[in-house]
């Protein structure tokens, strides 16, 4: 019921009242502190059970259930996915479905069981005006694709990171995690640059061929809330990524597809701008959007069968996944922003501190533009090394050597 879980439970509440859903259940193993939440959502009114278990939720109500909506902490995911398919009631997943590359293909082997294949909750993906620009990627119409960039300068304050045991963690235990803006906050962003550079089909991502990064930690956390990636595709194409928690101010993200014509400027609940090289400029209103809405919609239609495909199924998640995990390997380690970089900001109206990186927007542009990196040219370390999927039998040591590392 809490974190995330709450905007499913609002928009399944919507839902029911438009009679397009009926949610028959519930699990939380602290059901009692979210008395007011159920109150909100009216769950004594709708009839909805509540478990403390979620085994025992599925075994009492799995005859009356057309899917399950997983909304958990990243490393619970596979488990609980594991156990909805394996009685045969298909799977909505919150993103990131994993970030562990090896838990995921296991992931994929039990999908393959599966009688529906699991939606992983990427958002965009299914906004139309994202889906024809990007049929007209495939027809050729701005020509061959060379690149991409995304930027996401996007503040969250130091209490961001304790809103779950699991916040800006590497690892629990022996269990991956790797919550970060890459992986977690940001990934729809990720994902949907990889959905940009999928050439074969509408329904397609691009594949990783190169990996380069720099990782580094502001806050007193575990993990990275900044990343520099700049990776390629098996098709030739080259992306640069650059996503931050450490910085103060507005929230902004930008997508950008670079082709031989023009380039495309996307922005989630904006608009998208072609700016053709002949100096023609079009424009596109993306407007505001209802992901998860859309996405539960979306996945019905799957499930009723008038679709062939849901929009994000575990395999399409695969680039993503191994993307993130390159990144960690390429990194080798997190590296501490110089403190004469950082200041404090407190911000008034919100009653919350942010740490804020002098440099931030100059060094996001440089990188993202011109390709310089921001370790040798100020923040003191070395760019990553440059890897390829191969590098992934490194990735659970190198994670594991990174938390240990930020115990010192």
């Amino acid at each position: 019921m809490g974190g995330f879980a709450g905007w499913h439970h609002a928009t399944i509440q919507r839902l029911e009242e438009r009679g397009l859903a009926k949610l028959i259940c519930t699990c939380d193993p602290q059901a009692d502190t979210f008395a007011d939440e159920q109150q909100n959502w009216k769950i004594a009114e709708r009839n909805v059970s509540i478990f403390s278990d979620y085994i025992e939720m599925l075994d009492a109500c799995q005859q009356d259930l057309d899917l399950v909506v997983i909304p958990t902490p990243i490393n619970l995911h596979a488990e609980m996915h594991r156990e909805v398919v394996k009685r045969g009631i298909p799977v909505y997943l919150e993103k990131p479905p994993t970030l562990d590359y090896r838990e995921l293909e296991e992931m994929i082997t039990c999908d393959q069981q599966a009688k529906k294949s699991t939606l992983v909750a990427f958002n965009f993906i299914v906004e139309k005006p994202r889906l024809a620009i990007k049929q007209r990627l495939l027809d050729g119409e701005f020509g061959a694709v060379k690149g991409a960039t995304l930027m996401a300068h996007w503040p969250r304050p130091s209490d961001y990171f304790k809103r779950a045991a699991w916040a800006g963690r590497l690892m629990m235990g022996d269990r991956v995690v790797l919550d970060s803006c890459f992986g977690n906050a940001n990934a729809h962003f990720v994902h949907n640059m990889l959905f940009w550079l999928g050439d074969t089909q509408l329904s397609s991502w691009a594949q990783i061929d190169t990996v380069r990064s720099e990782l580094y930690r502001a806050h007193a956390i575990e993990g990275a809330d900044t990343f520099f990636v700049e990776a390629t595709t098996t098709r030739g194409a080259t992306m640069r990524f650059a996503i931050t928690h450490a910085c103060a101010g507005e929230t902004s993200h930008q997508e950008t597809v670079n082709c031989e014509k023009a380039d495309i400027l996307y922005s989630v609940g904006g608009e998208a701008e072609i700016r053709w090289h002949d100096g023609r400029v079009e424009h596109i209103e993306v407007g505001q959007f209802d992901g998860v809405t859309e996405n539960h919609l979306a996945f019905h239609r799957y499930i009723r069968g008038e679709t062939e495909r849901p929009a994000t199924s575990l395999i399409d998640a695969r680039p993503f996944v191994i993307l993130n995990d390159l990144a960690h390997v390429s990194s080798g380690h997190i590296a501490n922003f110089p403190a004469e970089l950082l200041t404090k900001v407190r911000e008034e109206k919100e009653q919350k501190d942010y740490v804020n990186i002098a440099g931030m927007t100059g060094a996001i542009d440089r990188f993202l533009e011109q390709g310089e990196w921001p370790g040798p040219n100020g923040w003191r370390r070395q760019t990553g090394e440059l890897v390829t999927p191969r590098a992934l039998a490194r990735f659970h040591e190198t994670v594991q050597t990174m938390a240990e590392d930020s115990l010192h």
